[in-house]
């Protein structure tokens, strides 16, 4: 499934170190970290009426990640946040918006990799989009296995939410060769980890299962997909998942900021039979939609 450019975005003004610059002036220089090596972290918000869900947890997991790279000059989440709230007020944009907000190690006095050729500080970048959620949430997606691995901690640990996506990316590539919408990655041993984008869960005879978050992010989404299933009284358990299973569950569905709750409908060319006649995945996509005000913090 491929997001269509919305002409809405031909005008849109960006946020980069603290210069609101047009769609076609926003850039950074070849010498940042990013063009360098990828070296930065980043992540997605949502913008829903007027607020942005769960965006202390992510500021949160933006400077744990940055920390873990050990940024030098990391702005403050108050900082950040009247970044973004000026970026949207400056394109009049209170819903339906998805914020790709990324900070990198900064500029290089010269090429290389050492952080210590870093000497400008960090560089922060808020891109904000006109843009609906990335899949169809009532017809469903359809995936299928990537031979790509996810990273475990031993390579390059998945709770540095970083841009160096290199591997996701080779999975999203062998998914639109296979005509899919997605890739399921897993882990080193073969259980799912995820897919190349978002967090997996299956249910089977009423009871909700969810991958071990070892080789893959704790999402932000999942964990409130996790609270709802409490709160709602569904048995839910983390645990090593094969494929098989994956291929048997009643439901499968994929969630993450940019992709809500969407159920799976086919994997490698299995059908997903609810066999059990469950209707999980909808009570907690119904769920979700219920607490989004709840979660989100107000626009000014």
């Amino acid at each position: 499934m491929l997001q269509q450019y919305n002409p809405k975005n031909a005008d849109i003004l960006v946020h980069v170190n603290g210069v609101l610059l047009s769609r076609k002036d926003a850039k950074v220089s070849v010498f940042d970290s990013v063009v360098q090596g990828g070296d930065a972290v980043w992540e997605g918000l949502r913008v829903y009426e007027g607020g942005i869900l769960c965006l202390d947890r992510h500021l949160n997991r933006l400077h744990e990640s940055a920390k873990a790279l050990a940024f030098s000059h990391i702005p403050s989440k108050d900082e950040i946040k009247k970044a973004i709230f000026d970026t949207l007020a400056a394109n009049g944009m209170r819903d339906e918006t998805h914020i790709r907000l990324t900070l990198t190690r900064g500029e290089k006095i010269t090429s290389g990799m050492d952080p210590r050729l870093n000497q400008k500080g960090s560089c922060l970048i808020v891109l904000a989009e006109w843009k609906p959620p990335v899949y169809d949430n009532q017809s469903g997606i359809k995936v299928i296995t990537s031979s790509q691995r996810r990273n475990s901690p031993q390579f390059l640990d998945s709770k540095i939410h970083h841009n160096n996506l290199l591997n996701n990316i080779i999975a999203k590539i062998q998914a639109n060769a296979a005509g899919a919408d997605a890739a399921i990655m897993l882990d080193e041993r073969g259980f799912v980890s995820e897919l190349n984008d978002t967090n997996l869960f299956l249910i089977k005879d009423g009871q909700m299962f969810t991958p071990y978050a070892d080789n893959c992010l704790h999402g932000i989404t999942r964990q409130l997909v996790i609270e709802l299933a409490g709160d709602l009284g569904i048995p839910w358990t983390e645990r090593n998942l094969s494929l098989t299973e994956f291929y048997n569950a009643d439901e499968v569905f994929a969630c993450g900021t940019m992709g809500e709750l969407t159920p799976l409908y086919e994997i490698d060319g299995r059908r997903i039979e609810n066999n059990s006649d469950t209707n999980i995945t909808e009570k907690l996509r119904n769920s979700f939609q219920k607490i989004i005000p709840k979660y989100c913090e107000k626009l000014p």
